[in-house]
């Protein structure tokens, strides 16, 4: 590796609260000069944002990027590109920066994404992932209940982008996570009726979070509005 270059970290934050960060994630927020973190919505602070509030000093460089709640691929790659251009600047110049995200850094994280751009642009840039808590798993805590035990199929749905899987899957799977529900939470609501698993599945808004919601025996709650992070998990037998 080119020493006059910097060092990427991807430091993974946890679902929200701030205490569920690593010990060793801690340690890299505050030695890293650059925090970037994504942007929140309609100018609120993001997750990561809200997060590292919690453990950085006024002294470190905060470099928001934004990422933008979409599925068009040409205007994500627009937003990568530029972020990768962003970071890189400072990389180039031998500063390290902490690219900081929500949950874990490598479980369906926009981090991916961006490091991929980042090192087709600067291939001489080390990259460096610290795992986290995701939401999965802090949903399951939540519970108050193991997300799985003995020899159970545990699959996890980014169900956002094929609803109908859900049928397949419950064939097989004897716990299933949704991950991304409320775009299409209505959907499923009717497909765990048709299945008969509605008394079987949970919703969990903001997990560890302040506005934290749980919703158990979804059978009355086929009409809710709820926000972008939020859950699902359901046992099917």
């Amino acid at each position: 590796m080119n020493k006059t270059t910097g060092t990427l970290y991807g430091i993974s934050m946890g679902p929200g609260d701030p205490e569920l960060i690593t010990v060793k994630g801690k340690r890299l927020l505050e030695e890293t000069p650059v925090l970037a973190f994504p942007t929140g919505i309609l100018g609120k602070k993001g997750v990561a944002e809200e997060i590292i509030s919690f453990w950085v000093d006024d002294k470190q460089i905060k470099l928001p990027l934004c990422f933008p709640y979409v599925k068009d691929k040409k205007q994500l790659r627009e937003a990568w590109k530029k972020a990768a251009l962003d970071i890189g600047n400072y990389l180039c110049k031998g500063i390290d920066v902490a690219f900081t995200c929500e949950g874990d850094i490598n479980f369906f994280s926009t981090f991916t994404y961006l490091a991929q751009f980042i090192l087709k642009k600067f291939p001489q840039i080390s990259i460096k992932t610290v795992p986290g808590v995701c939401s999965p798993l802090a949903s399951a805590s939540a519970l108050g209940v193991p997300l799985t035990f003995y020899s159970q199929n545990l699959a996890i749905l980014p169900v956002v982008h094929n609803v109908n899987d859900i049928r397949v899957i419950a064939n097989w799977a004897n716990v299933i996570v949704l991950l991304k529900v409320s775009s299409v939470y209505t959907h499923i609501w009717d497909i765990l009726q048709d299945l008969n698993l509605l008394q079987n599945a949970s919703l969990i808004v903001r997990a560890t979070q302040l506005e934290e919601k749980i919703y158990t025996d979804l059978t009355n709650y086929r009409c809710l509005s709820i926000p972008y992070f939020s859950l699902m998990v359901i046992q099917t037998n």
